[in-house]
C-alpha cells in the first residue's frame, strides 16, 4: 500500500502538472487561432475550420514543451510546499528531501512512458490530419513525393503538364533508375522517359542515358536531356522532414522503405531516439529543477525563481539543439548526440544531490 504522504505529494504534483498544462493549451490555442485566421485571411472558409485546424495541431505542440512544462510543474511543487510550510512538517516526520525527490521523479518518468505510448501516437495522428487538411490550401498542393516499398513516387504539376516519377534508389542530389510519365492537362499520354541516373542538385534535372517512348511509341535515346520540375533535392528532402506527423510503428515503416531506396534514416533514427530518450529528459528536467529549488532561498521573489527557471529551460535547449544539428550531420553518432545532453544533466544533478539533505 502507498503511504499517505506518498499519495498526498504524487497527486499534489499532478494536479499542478495538469494545472500548467491547462494554461499552455489555454496558450499554444490562442496562439494558434492567430496564426491560423492569418494564414486563411485570404481565403474564404467555414468560420470553425481554423478552430478545428488548430485542436488538430495542438497535442503535436504540447508534445514539444512537455519538458518544460515539468520544469514548471518542480518548481511550483516546491513554492506550494514551501509557501505552507508542509516541507519542514514532513522533514519533521522522518521523509527527507531525498525521498521527496526519488518519489516525483519517478511520477514524471512514468507520466514520460504514458506520453510517449500514448499520448505521442495520438499527436501524430492528429497531426497528420492537421498537414492534409491544411494542404489543400497551399500553393504547392499540386505536387507531392512520398517513398514506399517500390521506391521514391513524385507527382509534379508544371505548367500544363503533369508528370509522375518513379525511382528505385534516392541519395544526396541524385536518383538512379528513373520512370518519367508526362501527362497532359486532361490526363493524356504524352512521353514516357526512361533514365538511367538523374541529377536533382537543381529543379531543371539532367538526365542521364535515356529512353524516351513518346505516344506514337517513337523510341529514342539520349546520353543526356534536361527536364523541369518544381523539385530538387533540398526541396524532396523537406517533404520527409515534417517526422512527427508519424505514429512509432509508422516511423519504422518509413526507416524500411528509406533503405529500400537507399536513402539515409539518419533523421529517422535521431527521431526515434528522442522518443526513446523523452521520459529520461522529463526525469531529469525534473530532478534538475527540484535540486535547484531546494538550493534557493525560500525568501527569493517567485519570478527571479521561475526567471532561472525558463533562463535553464532554454539553456538545455540550445545543448539539446546543437548536439541534435551534429548527429543529423553525422558528425558524431546519433547515441551520442542524443543522449549526451541527458548525461551531462544527470551528472549536474548528482553533484547536487550530494548535500541534498542538508538542504
Amino acid at each position: 500500500m502507498i503511504k499517505v504522504y506518498k499519495k498526498y505529494l504524487i497527486l499534489n504534483f499532478i494536479t499542478i502538472f495538469f494545472k500548467i498544462l491547462a494554461v499552455f493549451t489555454s496558450l499554444g490555442f490562442i496562439m494558434g487561432i492567430l496564426e491560423e485566421i492569418n494564414f486563411f485571411s485570404e481565403i474564404e472558409i467555414n468560420f470553425y475550420f481554423p478552430i478545428i485546424l488548430v485542436l488538430l495541431n495542438l497535442p503535436s505542440l504540447l508534445y514539444e514543451i512537455f519538458p518544460f512544462i515539468f520544469l514548471l510543474t518542480s518548481q511550483f511543487f516546491f513554492i506550494n510546499l514551501l509557501d505552507k510550510g508542509e516541507l519542514i512538517t514532513l522533514k519533521k516526520n522522518g521523509l527527507n528531501n531525498l525521498k521527496i525527490l526519488n518519489l516525483i521523479s519517478i511520477t514524471s518518468f512514468i507520466i514520460g512512458m504514458v506520453i510517449i505510448i500514448l499520448f505521442y501516437n495520438f499527436s501524430a495522428v492528429l497531426k497528420f490530419k492537421y498537414i492534409d487538411l491544411k494542404k489543400n490550401y497551399t500553393k504547392d498542393n499540386k505536387y507531392l513525393a512520398t517513398i514506399t516499398e517500390n521506391g521514391l513516387w513524385i507527382k509534379d504539376q508544371i505548367g500544363n503538364k503533369i508528370n509522375f516519377i518513379n525511382s528505385n534508389q534516392f541519395s544526396t542530389n541524385t536518383l538512379i533508375d528513373v520512370d518519367i510519365i508526362q501527362l497532359d492537362q486532361n490526363f493524356n499520354f504524352e512521353r514516357n522517359i526512361k533514365a538511367e541516373e538523374v541529377d536533382i542538385r537543381k529543379k531543371l534535372w539532367k538526365l542521364k542515358n535515356s529512353y524516351i517512348i513518346k505516344s506514337n511509341n517513337d523510341v529514342s535515346f539520349k546520353n543526356e536531356i534536361y527536364f523541369q520540375t518544381n523539385f530538387n533535392f533540398q526541396e524532396i528532402n523537406k517533404l520527409f522532414s515534417n517526422l512527427s506527423s508519424l505514429t512509432i510503428w509508422k516511423l519504422y515503416e518509413l526507416k524500411e522503405n528509406y533503405k529500400t531506396v537507399n536513402y539515409s534514416t539518419t533523421e529517422i533514427d535521431y527521431h526515434l531516439q528522442k522518443i526513446i530518450s523523452y521520459p529520461f529528459l522529463i526525469t531529469v528536467m525534473t530532478i534538475l529543477t527540484s535540486i535547484l529549488m531546494l538550493n534557493i532561498r525560500h525568501q527569493k521573489p517567485k519570478i527571479l525563481i521561475i526567471v532561472i527557471g525558463i533562463l535553464l529551460s532554454v539553456s538545455i535547449y540550445y545543448i539539446n539543439f546543437f548536439f541534435g544539428a551534429m548527429g543529423k550531420n553525422e558528425k558524431v553518432p546519433l547515441m551520442i548526440a542524443v543522449w549526451t545532453p541527458i548525461l551531462i544533466l544527470s551528472l549536474i544533478s548528482l553533484i547536487g544531490l550530494v548535500r541534498i539533505n542538508e538542504k
